[in-house]
């Protein structure tokens, strides 16, 4: 068995594929690995205080209570815009002009700004602008990050500053309009881009610039997949997201050495090795039971240039099966992603409301359990 190690060490040994006493453990340290109600939301299950202290620390005994290895600080920054409004109580605009709406859970998107547009149009269209995000929060996240490197023994996260390229083209024009240009009107997806790479090297600049000397890993999220396979064909893929996003990574890397998580739901396998080229080192959600995304399939020929994170299923095996198998399902899911390091165990997304505490419980108990058993 191998000795008990810091938070990160063993986040090093696994980005470098060794051997780990356990893999490193998430639980909302990023966008994609949050958990409904917060990290509080377990802590009844967990034999904790429930009242009495304020949110952030009751979410920080939970996360210490399950020994979780990262903590996240920072987000997508919110420049101020005139596009930027409130419609009512249940009704917004951001600033990208995109229009929201509560459907009782969530904010779902319900205006789609560029729906229609020439490429005339995006040269006149008011994009947001890096120089109207409050330095003031910058600044605020900095010494966050500075005091989780210093004062702290965990892994520490630099959530994403800004969206994708593609999701953002799909929100602002809608999916089918959005997906039509890819075939039928490649300058306007090249010019669209080309806005939104310049938008986000200058966050770049102004957001890894103050945080970046503190982040061990910084994550980026842009959906390439459905439930079957890719949005396009991996020769469309090369031709419009390839440039951009080694770009931007080859931007950022200027800024700081955090490795780079890039996030993408859905069967992704025939764009990995493209993902790879362009700087990506940790794939996440490892949605399992989209199409192509076998764990032992991916590990087998990803498994010495990727490091995995998240897999366990939240369609069927946390929302419904026992903590028994969930915990069985995890230590298997362990044992094939984690082998020679590799592996960083979280949800395949955010753990939603119909998920029962105990299985999220024990999906992380699992380990502690495998760690105690010397397996």
């Amino acid at each position: 068995m191998t000795s008990r190690l810091s938070y990160r060490e063993r986040f090093s040994l696994t980005l470098g594929h060794r051997g780990v006493d356990r893999p490193p453990m998430d639980l909302a340290a990023t966008d994609m690995t949050e958990i409904a109600g917060g990290p509080r939301a377990l802590a009844e299950t967990l034999g904790l205080p429930v009242g009495g202290r304020s949110p952030e620390l009751k979410d920080e005994a939970v996360l210490q209570a399950l020994d979780i290895d990262i903590r996240g600080v920072g987000g997508v920054l919110a420049p101020a815009s005139p596009l930027q409004r409130r419609l009512s109580s249940t009704r917004y605009v951001d600033a990208w002009g995109i229009e929201y709406a509560w459907n009782g859970h969530h904010y779902e998107m319900v205006g789609r700004p560029l729906a229609g547009a020439t490429v005339a149009d995006l040269e006149r269209y008011p994009w947001p602008r890096a120089e109207d995000i409050d330095r003031g929060q910058i600044e605020r996240l900095q010494r966050r990050a500075q005091w989780l490197f210093a004062s702290t023994p965990y892994v520490v996260c630099g959530r994403h500053p800004v969206f994708g390229v593609f999701e953002l083209g799909c929100w602002m024009c809608g999916f089918d309009d959005f997906l039509y240009r890819l075939a039928a009107e490649p300058e306007f997806v090249h010019r669209f881009f080309q806005i939104v790479l310049e938008y986000q090297k200058r966050v770049n600049e102004l957001y890894y610039g103050a945080l970046g000397r503190w982040l061990h890993f910084t994550t980026s999220g842009d959906d390439f997949g459905t439930q079957v396979g890719p949005f396009m064909s991996p020769e469309m893929f090369r031709q419009f997201i390839v440039p951009y996003l080694t770009e931007r990574i080859r931007h950022l890397r200027l800024f700081t050495d955090a490795r780079f998580f890039h996030h993408t739901c859905g069967g992704v396998w025939p764009l990995i090795p493209d993902l790879i080229a362009a700087g990506v080192e940790i794939l996440n959600p490892i949605q399992p039971r989209a199409a192509g995304m076998d764990p032992a399939r991916l590990k087998a020929e990803f498994g010495a240039r990727l490091t995995f994170y998240g897999g366990v299923d939240t369609q069927y095996l946390l929302p419904q099966a026992s903590p028994d198998r969930v915990a069985a399902e995890t230590r298997e899911l362990t044992r094939v992603l984690g082998r020679d390091g590799g592996y960083i165990l979280a949800a395949a997304h955010c753990i939603q409301e119909d998920v029962p505490p105990a299985n999220v419980v024990a999906m992380y108990r699992a380990l502690a359990a495998r760690h105690a058993d010397g397996a």
